[in-house]
């Protein structure tokens, strides 16, 4: 099947059109991969040295969710409406919600990885004021949801915020996103510190929670400083001593960090699904979650949890863990053998191959 997907590279999304993208090729599809928001890096495109079947077309168009993005949204219509003419696709695969009405007369699966407004309740607490821009972007996000013969979340709770905020779809499913475990080590020795991965600018991810007090083990804090299109960097003022922050890493080197670490913490308020703390369990970490609606529908018994966002509660859950040496090997197996039974990349793939030829049956394409 000849797919035209797109993707982002500013975040997990990349991530997960890798594995997709491989295993859809690898069994025998025809990909033409779009990306937006910005030029990846070479570490980023380092694995489609082995597709070499992979049509793949960067763009720095901006993402729907960035402020200023009107201009930029309609251009890369305009765009992907002739590369559906170039190259003839059974189907597209969106990972925008700005394209799932373009008139293109192919089937369509929207994926709502995130939105803006359920972002905004998680971290305020209120959805966000009635500014124009927000106003367009429900637009946009609705008659995108409303043109996919096919909405996708990566959980239950993302499919319930895109019905709360924004519409009931025609049809929708979840899929659960996943990684190949053989891209981490497991069994390795482990050193006894915190781990934790996400975009420190991004108060969803609320990575400033490990930066509040010492806690009683090392932190290392792996992300991003600085938003897209931000000059500031978020970096807290004054950090613990036994804080590490270590900007963006390859995934080669976040790998790494990974295999050594016992304990991985998931601090997000917000997190549609959450590919680090699954791949922290792959790589035999104990997983530490902030308690939030979607680590306990993926995680609930393979996790210890704290309240939600209580950094005194936090550090007790850390010493708790790292005090008692059986708890911590329980709670590193239980993560390692439901990351493996729940949400392995071929789990996704073979999920996607069987919506895309339902979908393409029912739409009549051969």
């Amino acid at each position: 099947m000849r797919v035209l997907m797109t993707s982002d590279t500013v975040g997990g999304v990349w991530t997960y059109t890798q594995e997709l993208v491989t295993g859809l090729i690898q069994a025998g599809h025809r990909i033409t991969l779009v990306s937006f928001g910005k030029l990846p890096m070479p570490h980023q495109t380092a694995w489609m040295r082995t597709l070499p079947g992979l049509d793949y077309r960067p763009t720095e168009y901006r993402l729907e969710w960035m402020e200023v993005a009107d201009r930029d949204i309609e251009e890369s219509r305009r765009y992907l409406e002739l590369l559906v003419e170039e190259v003839h696709p059974e189907l597209l695969h969106l990972s925008q919600y700005c394209y799932g009405d373009i008139a293109v007369g192919v089937p369509k699966i929207v994926v709502a990885h995130s939105d803006v407004v359920s972002w905004w309740e998680a971290v305020h607490g209120k959805e966000p004021e009635d500014t124009p821009w927000i106003r367009r972007y429900r637009e946009t996000v609705t008659k995108g949801l409303a043109g996919a013969d096919v909405v996708v979340a990566p959980s239950r709770w993302m499919l319930d915020a895109v019905r709360k905020y924004y519409l009931e779809p025609a049809r929708a499913t979840v899929v659960y996103n996943g990684r190949t475990p053989e891209l981490f080590t497991a069994r390795g020795a482990k050193d006894s510190f915190v781990l934790s991965v996400g975009r420190v600018w991004d108060e969803g991810k609320h990575m400033r929670i490990l930066c509040e007090r010492e806690l009683p083990a090392p932190v290392v804090i792996v992300g991003a400083e600085r938003e897209p299109g931000r000059e500031a960097a978020h970096r807290p003022a004054k950090l613990p001593a036994n804080v590490r922050l270590l900007g963006s890493r390859s995934q080669a080197e976040v790998r790494d960090l990974f295999a050594k670490a016992a304990i991985y913490v998931a601090t997000s308020r917000y997190e549609p699904f959450g590919l680090a703390p699954l791949e922290a369990a792959l790589s035999g970490c104990a997983l530490v979650m902030n308690d939030n609606p979607v680590f306990r529908e993926l995680w609930n018994d393979s996790a210890q949890f704290f309240r939600r966002d209580d950094r005194e509660d936090l550090a007790r859950v850390i010493e708790q863990v790292l005090g008692d040496p059986q708890l911590l090997r329980d709670a590193r197996e239980r993560a390692y053998r439901t990351a493996l039974s729940r949400f392995t990349a071929a789990q996704m793939v073979e999920h996607y191959q069987s919506l895309y030829h339902e979908i393409c049956s029912t739409a009549g394409v051969t």
